[in-house]
């Protein structure tokens, strides 16, 4: 049995420069962290003993003898890019709802990718699983996605990614002075929304709005430079608040598929009860928010959104890991000559 844990992760500035309808004539750049909430993915090779071949745990749970019966989108490409021969047995657990703007689609893309190739021996590099979920999300799920999430998740940690215009990228760790960032942490509320969307609805209307919103794209890119020096240096914290009241305001002016009612009613009412500033977190539409709060403000902003939920976190640096490697295998004779009852 495998078991891979891939964290979520919250995206602070940037967001859209991502998309390759930007990057490949601009670049792109990034400033997220991933924080230590979860997405398992348990894998075994299924033991010869079955009426299916294949059996996947998720909001559903399906018994199929073939992949391409397999209803959920990722596992069955992820096990046809693997070329994965025996039958498997594959649950999915998550500490966060999908759809809710932490990037869970691509934590779950790196997660299986990285079990399969641990079923199969293979130590992969955090770079690889990241250009492989890239790939099986944008090549093969054919969904308008940006390439951020695959490498937050992989790599975790609070960084600074890269993008240049061939889809190379790098991952450039913020240094921080460790009470620093535990002060930036403790400024940090995230809220649930309560609103599930899919991420690729929302971000088509974007990519499309992308070419005639330079401008704005740019400053929201030039943004992620401004903040990093206020995280790296030593003036005030709250500087970042303030610039990611600025930023929200650009990235509602792009689509007006980002924000909704609830949301803008949900944002004023964090910022009248003291947050310096926030966004919905992801292509937008509803999800979770982040706010910048100063900590002796947070129970004002919670008595504002007494409707909403909120949720505890903090920032982590391990990224995709196996948390458990312990596969068990079967003679290829019993794996290849199996019965299945139909």
């Amino acid at each position: 049995m495998i078991i891979t844990s891939t964290p979520y992760r919250i995206s602070f500035f940037g967001g859209g420069t991502d998309y390759p309808v930007w990057f490949q004539e601009h670049g792109g750049a990034v400033l997220a962290t991933t924080i230590n909430r979860y997405c398992y993915i348990t894998c075994r090779t299924l033991p010869p003993f079955f009426e299916y071949r294949h059996r996947i745990v998720w909001s559903q749970v399906e018994h199929v003898n073939h992949v391409d019966e397999i209803v959920h989108p990722a596992v069955r490409e992820a096990i046809r890019y693997m070329d994965v021969k025996q039958g498997l047995e594959i649950h999915h657990d998550g500490d966060l709802p999908a759809r809710s703007g932490l990037g869970s689609s691509s934590s779950f893309s790196v997660g299986i990718l990285h079990a399969l190739h641990a079923l199969q021996g293979k130590m992969m590099t955090k770079g690889e699983l990241a250009r492989q979920a890239i790939h099986l999300e944008q090549s093969l799920l054919k969904e308008d996605v940006g390439i951020q999430d695959q490498i937050l998740t992989a790599y975790g940690g609070l960084n600074v990614v890269e993008i240049d215009p061939d889809s190379a990228f790098r991952v450039n760790p913020i240094p921080m002075e460790p009470m620093r960032k535990e002060l930036f942490q403790h400024h940090l509320m995230l809220i649930y929304t309560g609103i599930s969307r899919t991420a690729s609805d929302v971000a088509k209307s974007q990519i499309e709005a992308i070419p005639q919103k330079e401008q704005v794209m740019r400053e929201i890119q030039d943004m992620v430079s401004e903040a990093t020096k206020i995280l790296a240096g030593t003036g005030d914290l709250n500087d970042f608040g303030r610039l990611l009241h600025e930023s929200w305001l650009l990235k509602k002016s792009i689509s007006n598929k980002i924000t909704t009612s609830v949301v803008d009613d949900m944002y004023e009412k964090a910022i009248g009860a003291g947050a310096l500033g926030g966004k919905l977190l992801g292509a937008g539409g509803g999800g979770f928010m982040i706010f910048y709060v100063e900590p002796g403000l947070h129970q004002q902003v919670l008595d504002a959104l007494d409707e909403f939920l909120l949720v505890p976190f903090e920032l982590e640096n391990a990224g995709a890991h196996i948390a458990f490697y312990e596969p068990k295998h079967y003679s290829q004779y019993a794996l290849s000559n199996r019965h299945f009852v139909r």
